[in-house]
């Protein structure tokens, strides 16, 4: 093999190297997900299991309640899911604002931008759709809701349920 052989293999395998590192990089960078530190705003509960459900009877829909227990606003940026089975809304004043749902299916996910007051409290309906992933999504399903309030912090919320036919 002759040099510019040899020198130009390099150069490819060294570009294909370096655009794996910058995609896994933006990969964590473009999960919509923060992983910081622990918000502010509170639960009453944070996991629900829905136990079995059947395919066959549609949408099941679970809504969480959420506190700011603190002596000062706090602004909930962002409001995101772990998959495209799930989504969520806003409830406030009987009025539900959404879907929110998982980063990159379905076009962008809305910004949340809703001010939870001092003392207040929101509630997050979660929609769980056991048809979203076809006659192959039956078993058990583990399921997150993702809440980031405007310093950063993150508030999880979980759904659990064995899916039937």
């Amino acid at each position: 093999m002759n040099t510019k052989t040899i020198l130009a293999g390099v150069v490819v395998l060294l570009a294909v190297g370096g655009l794996f590192f910058w995609g896994r990089a933006n990969q964590a960078d473009s999960s919509g997900v923060s992983l910081g530190k622990e918000s502010a705003l509170r639960a009453t509960e944070t996991l629900h299991d829905f136990g079995t459900i059947s395919m066959k009877n549609g949408n099941v829909e679970k809504t969480f309640e959420i506190m700011n227990p603190t002596d000062g606003d706090i602004t909930l940026a962002s409001l995101t899911t772990s998959c495209m089975c799930t989504t969520a809304f806003i409830v406030k004043d009987g009025t539900r604002r959404g879907p929110f749902g998982m980063p990159g299916h379905g076009g962008p996910v809305p910004r949340a931008n809703e001010v939870v007051p001092a003392g207040g409290k929101l509630a997050i309906a979660v929609v769980y759709d056991p048809n979203a992933h076809g006659p192959a999504g039956v078993g058990p399903i583990d399921r997150f809701v993702y809440l980031v309030d405007d310093k950063g912090g993150q508030l999880e919320l979980e759904i659990k349920a064995n899916v039937t036919p």
